[in-house]
């Protein structure tokens, strides 16, 4: 039996039918409306964050930043509410299963609005260091850790989404055959046919349902890899704590991390001023030579910043991209420019233990580099106070003093 609805054109039904999809459709298309609804999304998502929060202080505050104009955008560029969620963060029973701000981040890290993702990558640095050092500390006894390893499958599993299956190359430039910028003085009578050289960044992603020992690396390195996408909009706190939890990763506080540090000039016949001193002396010492290029260590009084881990390939790539943004990247702060700084060489110095050549050469390269640009930039400094102090200044009209007698 077929049923056959015929409905005339000047129907009410029809009409308003036509007006509900009409009316859907300008709402979908209407920026003003989707504008509107990103507000109010960020809105609902602080104000859950500051239900979360025991803190009558920090729940005022969260409210005047779910008042702005932009209250995602707000969130993400304020340092108190990111020192009061690193502290939650960083407390001894954060990341278990049922821990409620995990799970704010992880629903949070599901929203379309790319202004309430930045706020969750934000927190990647710090959630992948509390969880590394947890890992390579913890015994059979330890808190479960899920919390922290569904925000960071969360990262994983958008980031499988967008390459679709395919690993992520680069194409190598061919240097037998001539360049785009130049021409060659001679054209060669037979032209080689050029090779195409392709450079594998990273493999094809595998789909992933929890975290084993055997993808850790891999899933942390590709979360960083997606913070490293956004880092440009990243607040320069969270930099610092991917620069601070990266040399507690290394775990080298040994000379060989000033190795470039030392002043080439001061030599004794032709080689090198060896010294031999004892353990606490040594360390003083490379501290007072990585000095002498402005980079302070002042992470002493900053509180848990990792400890020692494994650092395979897959996990260390991603980190040392973070770190030459920190260290070149012309916005960045003299802090953060530091802070990558002292990674850097510490991290140098455990690829030189650990015999790795690829860390060796990416982390001597950077650490090079930071030193040519401190050495430039205090010699443009130092031309710069030479040209004032030479500049000749206008010669001070004799002051007249009238006296009355």
């Amino acid at each position: 039996m077929e049923f056959q609805v015929k409905q005339s054109s000047g129907s009410p039904s029809s009409s308003s039918s036509a007006d509900r999809n009409g009316n859907s459709n300008s709402n979908s298309q209407d920026p003003m409306h989707s504008w509107w609804e990103s507000i109010s999304k960020a809105r609902a998502r602080i104000h859950v964050l500051s239900s979360i929060l025991p803190s009558p202080s920090l729940s005022q505050s969260l409210s005047s930043l779910a008042d702005s104009d932009r209250p995602a955008r707000s969130l993400l560029q304020s340092p108190d509410a990111y020192d009061a969620l690193s502290f939650f963060l960083s407390s001894p029973d954060s990341g278990s299963g049922p821990d409620p701000l995990c799970q704010w981040l992880y629903e949070t890290f599901q929203s379309s609005d790319p202004d309430l993702r930045l706020v969750v990558l934000s927190f990647v640095p710090l959630i992948s260091g509390i969880y590394l050092s947890r890992v390579a500390t913890a015994d059979s006894h330890a808190t479960s850790l899920a919390g922290f390893e569904a925000v960071l499958l969360a990262i994983y599993a958008s980031e499988l989404k967008a390459r679709a299956g395919k690993p992520f190359s680069i194409s190598i430039p061919d240097l037998s055959q001539p360049s785009l910028y130049h021409t060659p003085r001679s054209k060669p009578s037979s032209v080689a046919p050029a090779r195409q050289s392709v450079g594998l960044v990273s493999p094809p992603l595998e789909p992933q349902t929890e975290v084993k020992s055997t993808k850790r690396a891999c899933i942390v390195g590709v979360a960083l890899d997606c913070y490293y996408k956004q880092i440009s909009q990243m607040p320069s706190w969270s930099k610092l704590d991917l620069c601070e939890f990266a040399a507690a990763w290394a775990g080298q506080n040994c000379p060989c991390k000033a190795e470039f540090d030392v002043d080439e000039h001061s030599e004794i016949d032709g080689f090198s001023e060896v010294r031999v001193l004892d353990e606490g002396e040594e360390i003083e010492g490379c501290v007072k030579e990585m000095g002498k290029l402005g980079i302070a260590e002042n992470f002493s009084n900053s509180g848990f910043k990792g400890v020692r881990i494994p650092l395979p390939w897959e996990l260390l790539q991603p980190t040392l991209r973070i770190i030459g943004h920190c260290l070149l990247a012309p916005l960045n702060s003299q802090d953060v420019k530091d802070a990558a700084s002292v990674a850097v060489r510490c991290l140098y110095a455990r690829a030189s233990h650990d015999l790795v050549p690829q860390a060796i050469l990416a982390t001597r390269s950077l650490v090079q580099l930071d030193k040519r640009t401190r050495e430039a930039a205090q010699a443009a400094a130092a031309a710069n106070a030479a040209s004032n102090s030479n500049t000749p200044s206008k010669a001070k009209k004799p002051e007249i003093l009238l006296v009355s007698k």
